[in-house]
């Protein structure tokens, strides 16, 4: 597995992180703008309000008269409405830009994906990779949209209200905001602790992601190996583990709120303390005590609301933490920047400057290995000429995959180096050898759709007769049009509505259709039935002329018409030649093929 799920994060909080994230926010500047400025008119009308208390008792209630009573409730009636169009406007602004930021991230996480080595595939599981994609950034979005603008609204109705009871009395205020500093405290200390359960719910969080993937694509081996209480037992262990450090969070979480509550109900009580004792003194006027006491309880409301989105920040740390880390996965296979000058990259290829690929293959002294201490190759040397067929065969683990890894440049030799048409292909861009690559694999992937859909997914601008002609070339018409709708039948989630045969023969006619220069055929008949074997050897006899193919397989007798064998082993080639020689070596090619 993949060090990524397993990665620990700093202790502290990451500001350059929160940047990154916050410019997520400023792609939709109009939107951010749009949002702070509605909640600022809202914090106004909020702070404006005990103003209009203390006038109503001062003027009113004290003195007795009415007068002016018309344009008070005017003006009351105008703020209320004030007030809620720009509620109702920072709900429609901040609704709109979580899923702005949600399309955002999650377009930079995919395009993350689509440019990482195949490398990262082969070993980092998928349910991991899902938790990232799906929870954690909705967390993120919802973060970003709602609880750091409504941070925005809350501080401009702190500094307000501080403001307002300054001017109203600032020995006053001084009182009844001394609590301040023994709430920062407080809030420095379940910042870390918050922070820590939640770097761990998300931890858990992810391995139960990948628990359910592994489950769903397990379930037949499941079954058939009678697994299912052994594997309830596992899930348990984890999610005992989530539901504990979630409760130990959620327990910090509620310790900290009534701990809010109770400074602030201190805060108030001092203020109507000491200001009660200035009334009756005539110090100061019933109006301005009330306007005051208002200040100080709603004061602690935005501090509430502070402390309940500092807790959910810490989750969102932690998730943002795991989404960055994963967008800065360094790649293991790059094109050098001469080369993409030239080249072009992945998402923008300067196909003009592409040399045409003819298919000439040499290994020079290639050594590779996975682990240091594991060496797979070592010095190996082949030379394919263009339009030659290869076959791999040897024992399992013997490193026929490595060898055709490498020839897709999906890895890169330790040592030594690798040519194309006779120039090291590490000179070209990874799509130039790719695009004119054909993979087949044991076990073919179609994607939800068509049978139409999948074989033109190889070229998208391939027109209905050249899919059917590739269809053809294999052999797949035949089943296609015993479908119910023929082409445009759906194969359903990776094609489980089609046999294995059906879909070898489907991933077949999808890499013919890009007609590439160099075929790899990866076990690509081990899987299926001798009737679907013999109609892909027909197809390979007539497809890899004039193509060079690389070819591995257990079954001995699909490579027997190779125009070269070579039996790996030891990290190198223990035999080669045709069929007809291996076999009068009587060699291990031939104890191979004596054994099937």
């Amino acid at each position: 597995m993949s060090n990524l799920h397993e990665q620990e994060f700093s202790e502290k909080i990451d500001m350059s992180l929160w940047k990154r994230l916050i410019s997520y926010a400023w792609r939709s500047k109009g939107l951010v703008m749009f949002s702070v400025f509605s909640l600022i008119c809202v914090a106004l009308v909020d702070i404006a309000y005990p103003l209009f208390n203390k006038y109503a008792i001062d003027h009113f209630i004290t003195l007795g008269t009415t007068d002016g009573l018309g344009w008070f409730f005017a003006a009351y009636v105008l703020a209320v409405a004030f007030q809620s169009i720009g509620v109702m406007c920072f709900v429609s602004g901040a609704g709109k830009l979580e899923m702005q930021i949600s399309y955002d991230i999650r377009q930079d996480v995919f395009l993350k994906l689509q440019t990482l080595s195949f490398s990262f595939y082969d070993k980092t599981a998928v349910g991991y990779l899902m938790s990232r994609m799906i929870s954690d950034v909705a967390r993120l979005s919802e973060m970003i949209a709602w609880s750091l603008v409504d941070v925005l609204w809350a501080l401009s109705f702190v500094i307000g209200c501080m403001a307002a009871m300054l001017s109203l009395n600032w020995q006053l205020a001084l009182i009844a905001l001394c609590v301040i500093p023994v709430l920062a405290v407080l809030c420095l200390y379940f910042q870390k602790k918050i922070l820590k359960c939640q770097r761990e719910v998300r931890k858990t969080n992810s391995r139960i992601t990948g628990a359910f993937n592994e489950g769903i694509m397990g379930a037949m081996t499941t079954k058939t190996l009678v697994r299912e209480q052994a594997n309830l037992e596992d899930f348990q262990e984890i999610t005992t583990t989530m539901r504990k450090v979630s409760i130990r969070s959620a327990v910090f979480s509620a310790v900290f709120m009534p701990i809010v509550m109770l400074l602030s109900s201190v805060g108030t009580a001092l203020a109507l303390y000491r200001g009660g004792q200035e009334v009756l003194l005539g110090l100061i006027g019933f109006g301005t005590l009330s306007a005051f006491l208002s200040y100080t309880t709603q004061l602690f409301d935005p501090i509430q609301q502070l402390a309940r989105i500092f807790a959910e920040f810490q989750s969102a740390q932690a998730a943002a933490e795991r989404v960055l880390s994963l967008l800065d996965t360094p790649l293991e296979i790059t094109d050098t920047p001469e080369v993409e000058e030239v080249f072009g990259d992945s998402f923008h290829p300067k196909q003009e400057n592409w040399p045409k690929l003819h298919g000439d293959v040499t290994f020079e002294n290639v050594g590779f290995h996975y682990i240091p201490q594991e060496q797979i190759l070592s010095n190996f040397n082949l030379h394919v000429p263009a339009g030659k067929s290869i076959a791999l065969v040897g024992e399992t683990g013997a490193g026929k995959s490595t060898i055709i890894n490498l020839i897709c440049r999906f890895y890169e030799p330790t040592s030594g180096r690798i040519l194309i048409d006779g120039v090291d292909y590490r000179e070209r861009s990874q799509l130039w050898l790719q695009r004119n690559l054909g993979y087949v694999l044991q076990a073919p992937h179609l994607f939800s759709g068509t049978i139409r859909d999948n074989i033109r997914y190889a070229r998208k601008d391939a027109s209905d007769a050249e899919v059917r002609r590739a269809a053809q070339m294999v052999h797949a018409e035949q089943f296609i049009l015993e479908q119910e709708h023929g082409y445009d039948t759906e194969v359903g989630e990776g094609g489980i509505r089609l046999s294995t045969g059906q879909k070898q023969l489907i991933s077949f006619a999808r890499v013919i259709l890009a007609d590439p220069r160099i075929f790899v055929l990866d076990e690509a008949t081990s899987s299926i039935d001798t009737q679907t074997e013999q109609l892909i050897q027909q197809a390979i006899t007539t497809v890899l002329q004039r193509r060079t193919s690389f070819i591995v397989a257990h079954r001995l007798s699909t490579i027997r018409n190779a125009d070269l064998i070579l039996v790996i082993g030891d990290g190198g080639i223990v035999e080669q030649g045709t069929h007809e020689q291996l076999l009068e070596k009587k060699g291990a090619y031939y104890q191979l093929y004596s054994q099937q």
